[in-house]
């Protein structure tokens, strides 16, 4: 028997934003329920913050939501397990009250997981058991490590904040649940961190698409996961949102734009010694009407060339702000300050287009 798993979908980020709308139904048009007619994938498991905002819904946005992913799943008569994720409580302390329970009860192919419970979906083996573990919170913790602790389920699901994973691509967590509650499970498939990752037999799948910059050439997709031969298989989103252009008017190419249109761009200037070339080669970049650009030019500072490592640590805001407080010579709790940071960050993104 094989699953799907995917997780952090994140519908209605970026202030809503259309044009991302139109980038997720791309994955789930074209990538995402194609590859589950081709390997005949009847159960899907998801693994929380299936919405973004733990407040509100755009009525437009939820519409869309359900056109894309919850109405074809019904329709191709696909069995759901979807755990509630922390952006889909409304409290930060408990998950009773959750977008995923009151948006989607209309679906009957759709079981949501809000509370910690071992679940079967393979009825030829009852050996092959699965603990779903929703967002752990204040009112839940005790009874989320119980579950743990006491089931005989060979695979665990949730969504984690497990010590020393990535967040995103070089920020590791410094706080979370210890590993060892975990090696019981065979496998531990876990959403929350955006970043693929995997130790320990935990398996951080990683969102479907990108949503930020800090999601820049790293991968992103689902995963299929097959009970009977234990393997798990990622399945690539071909579709990019963010792209980067080095701008070095000393070496001449063809420069092909159609791909950037609707995209966000950003133009790291290396050379720029004819301005007569470069504002020409800015004009044909907005005319293919691009989402947002940014232009990144001032190296001034650096002694060495620009290689690759540069140009990303200059383009990743989330380590900047990591370095500033690790620098940082009062007396403070660091990890606190990085983790409130992060947060403010994340929010603040997420109300722009």
């Amino acid at each position: 028997m094989k699953v799907a798993l995917i997780t952090d979908q994140h519908f209605g980020a970026r202030n809503d934003s259309q044009q991302f709308l139109d980038y997720y139904e791309k994955f789930y048009k074209e990538t995402f329920f194609p590859k589950l007619e081709e390997e005949n994938i009847k159960t899907v498991l998801i693994l929380g913050d299936t919405f973004d905002r733990r407040k509100y819904i755009n009525f437009s946005t939820l519409q869309r939501t359900k056109q894309m992913f919850f109405d074809e799943l019904y329709n191709r008569n696909i069995s759901v397990y979807m755990l509630a994720g922390n952006h889909d409580t409304y409290y930060k302390n408990t998950n009773e009250v959750n977008s995923v329970d009151l948006l989607l009860r209309e679906y009957d192919n759709i079981e949501v997981i809000d509370k910690p419970k071992t679940i079967n979906i393979d009825r030829r083996d009852p050996s092959k058991n699965i603990c779903m573990i929703p967002w752990v919170c204040a009112d839940n913790y005790q009874e989320c490590l119980d579950e743990i602790n006491n089931t005989t389920a060979e695979y665990c699901c949730g969504h984690f904040e497990i010590e020393g994973f990535s967040m995103y691509r070089g920020l590791p967590s410094e706080e979370g649940m210890s590993r060892g509650l975990f090696r019981k499970f065979s496998f531990t498939f876990s959403g929350h961190y955006h970043h693929r990752s995997s130790s320990d037999g935990i398996y951080y799948l990683g969102n479907p698409y990108e949503l930020t910059w800090s999601d820049y050439n790293d991968p992103r997709g689902f995963h299929t996961f097959e009970l009977d031969s234990e393997t798990l298989s990622f399945c690539e989103n071909p579709n990019v949102m963010f792209h980067r252009i080095v701008y070095d008017d000393t070496i001449t190419n063809n420069q092909e734009f159609t791909q950037y249109s609707n995209k966000h761009v950003k133009v790291v200037v290396v050379n720029k010694s004819n301005p007569y070339m470069f504002d020409k080669f800015m004009g044909d970049l907005y005319n293919v009407n691009p989402l947002q650009v940014t232009i990144v030019e001032d190296f001034t500072d650096l002694t060495e060339g620009l290689d690759d490592d540069i140009i990303d640590q200059a383009e990743d805001t989330l380590t900047i702000i990591n370095k500033t407080v690790d620098n940082l010579q009062d007396d403070l709790d660091k990890t606190r300050m990085k983790n409130i940071l992060r947060e403010l960050y994340l929010e603040a993104i997420n109300t722009i287009e």
